[in-house]
This record gives C-alpha cells, structure tokens and sequence, in this order.
C-alpha cells in the first residue's frame, strides 16, 4: 500500500464547500488586498496566541524578516539561533546585512540549547530567534531569562508550531514577537504561501503593518523602505475555514504519534521523537524519527511507496553560503548527527489507521 507523506486533497474533500463559498465571497466583495477576512484572522490568531496583535504577511519567511526589522535589527547586528532548521531561519537574518551566530541543538528535541546561548552573546548581538522545530516549543524560561538579562530581543520562529504549547501557554506568546507561517504543509496551511507575527507589543505590531506595506504610514508616507508583503485576502478566507479544525486536527497527530510510539518501543537503531518535560502539547508538524541506519530506511520506504522527507540533511554552518562565518563542523556535533540521522513519516491527520500500520510494517521489516 502506497502511503502519501501528507495528502492535501483529502483535507479538501472534507471542507470543499466551506472553502468553496470562502473564496466566492471574497471574489464577490473583491476586497482582495488586506480584506476583512485578513483582519478576522489576524484577530482569530492573536487570540489563539494569548496575545494582542495579529499582523498578516505574505509568508513566514517575510514574518521573520519584518519582525527582525520591527526589533531594529541593521547591518553588523548579530542574532543567534539554531543551526538545524528551514533555510529562511538563517536567511532573513543575512538579508538585513547581520550576521547569524548559530548554537548547537538539543539532541532529545533538535531545538537550541539555551545552556549554550549566552555564550555567544556579543556586544552586537541584537536578538534570539529560537525555533520551534517540528511541532515542539523551545525550552524557553531560561532563554527569555538570557534575553533580559543582557536587554536582547526574543523572536519565535513558530513556522511549525501553531497551536502547541510550552508549560500551559501557546507558541508565539513568549517572545517580542512570534512568527507564523501557513506554507501548504503546516498544521494551518493556507492555498499557497502565508505568514503571521503575533506580538503584545504595540510599537513592534505598528512597525510591523508599515514594513508589510512598503513601510508607509499613513499611505504613501514613508519614513523607512518596507517591503510589498500582504496576506492574501483569499488566503485568509481559506484559512478561516480550516482554524476551527486546528485543535482536532493536531490531537489526530498526536494520537498518531501514540501510535508510532508504542509500536516502535524496543526496535533497534531507531528513536522517536521525545516529548520535553516542559512540553505541554507537541503538534507533531513533523513526526521524525533517528537512526543511524536512516540511508536503509530511505531506500526501503522508496521501494514500499512511502512518504518521507529529511528535515534537514545540510545543518546551516554545512551551508556554502555561510562557509565565509568560519564555522568548524565540530562546532556543532548535535546538529551534525540530527542532520545524518533524521527521518520524518507520514503523520497527518487524514492518515487511516491501515496506511500507518502499512508505514509500522514496513519500517519494522527494513530494520529487522
């Protein structure tokens, strides 16, 4: 049996005429750019975040890159973050002309190790950009606690995180800023690309909504250059329509991951995920596994049909785009076997029971 990695027509199928009547009414009323329905999920997404501001951009990318403006990030700055996650992390931080300073990860939860983190704080250093990875928050009590002491901003890279939560609160509250992005993929994914910042901070959201429309306020006044980066009104529409399934959605993923759990207990050269002791509700973005034997499970789950994906095989200082920051690969052993060992299996929520035990099989037949 053929198993996709993640099947976007079946999440369709379910919800076709509530999004169909969606993008209608917005064709309709042809308020195309920065619509009602923008700020209806704005607001919906400040809610969700426990936060007072939602602002809508045009990917989660461009949410990293305005909210790295917002906090005043310029040439020469230097922000830290992780060095195994999604390019844009890395990238946005080069765009603006800073220099990314990575630290190496956890090996349990693949995110920043906050034990590392103040020892790269520079007099340059600008901001922190821990990232979510996989659908599990940072450890972020010790890292907002560096943060303050040394009077740096705090940025979340939630991109893969929406709706998980860190010791009782959601991703995107505990920062300056947290940053959203509805990529097709995610747990929230929009029709095409999307992002959010999320902040509590009313200068940060006010420089936020000017960045997105080409820094202007009010229109056709401009004290900065910003950026043309606007949530579709279209895509919001959709998105309204798939939130309310959001929470049922991830516990499906859990419930998923449940399964994965218990039916690889005690296989050998294999490790599941492991959920953090301040880790109050993993979103399982990503349901990834690690073996030292991954090139065989590759191989094996090609021949079978199998979605996967490795997330992500060439860490940041591998990167030849950032060989000139003179990073040694023994600066970050952690980073280097995640990303040598990493494999992530289908854990949608749309998956049937029969297509995750043909993926259990299959993987237990690989490795025996």
């Amino acid at each position: 049996m053929a198993v996709p990695l993640l099947d976007l027509k079946r999440q369709y199928k379910e919800l076709k005429p509530e999004m169909d009547r969606a993008v209608l009414d917005v064709l309709a009323h042809c308020g195309f750019v920065l619509g009602p329905e923008v700020k209806r999920l704005e607001a919906e997404l400040a809610k969700l975040s426990g936060v007072k501001h939602g602002v809508g951009v045009a990917s989660g990318t461009d949410a990293l890159l305005i909210a790295l403006r917002a906090v005043g990030v310029e040439p020469g700055d230097e922000v830290i973050t992780t060095p195994f996650s999604f390019f844009a992390t890395a990238g946005v931080i080069s765009r603006l002309g800073a220099r990314p300073v990575f630290v190496d990860i956890e090996a349990d939860s693949y995110n920043i190790d906050p034990d590392l983190i103040e020892a790269a704080i520079t007099s340059k250093t600008k901001a922190i950009i821990p990232v979510h990875l996989f659908g599990q928050v940072a450890d972020m009590d010790p890292i907002l606690a560096i943060a303050k002491k040394h009077q740096v901003a705090v940025i979340e890279d939630a991109a893969q995180a929406i709706g998980a939560q860190y010791k009782g609160k959601p991703a995107g509250s505990f920062g300056d800023l947290g940053c959203f992005s509805f990529y097709p993929s995610k747990n929230l994914g929009a029709g095409g690309d999307g992002g959010m910042i999320v902040t509590n901070n009313d200068k940060y959201a006010e420089a936020c909504r000017s960045l997105r429309c080409h820094g202007e306020n009010p229109k056709y006044f401009h004290h900065t250059v910003g950026y043309n980066s606007r949530l579709d009104t279209l895509q919001a529409a959709m998105l309204l329509v798939k939130l309310p399934h959001l929470e049922s959605w991830s516990k499906a993923r859990v419930e998923h991951a449940r399964i994965y759990d218990e039916a690889f207990r005690g296989v050998s050269n294999l490790k599941t995920p492991v959920v953090m002791p301040f880790s109050s509700f993993h979103i399982y973005n990503q349901y990834t596994l690690a073996s030292p034997k991954r090139s065989k499970i590759e191989a094996g789950l090609k021949e079978a049909g199998i979605g996967h994906c490795i997330y992500y095989p060439l860490p940041f200082h591998r990167q030849a785009c950032f060989a000139s920051l003179g990073y040694r690969d023994s600066d970050f052993p952690k980073a280097n076997r995640a990303a040598d060992e990493v494999i992530s299996i289908p854990v949608s929520p749309e998956m049937t029971r029969e297509e995750q035990q043909e993926v259990i099989d299959t993987i237990k037949r690989i490795l025996a």
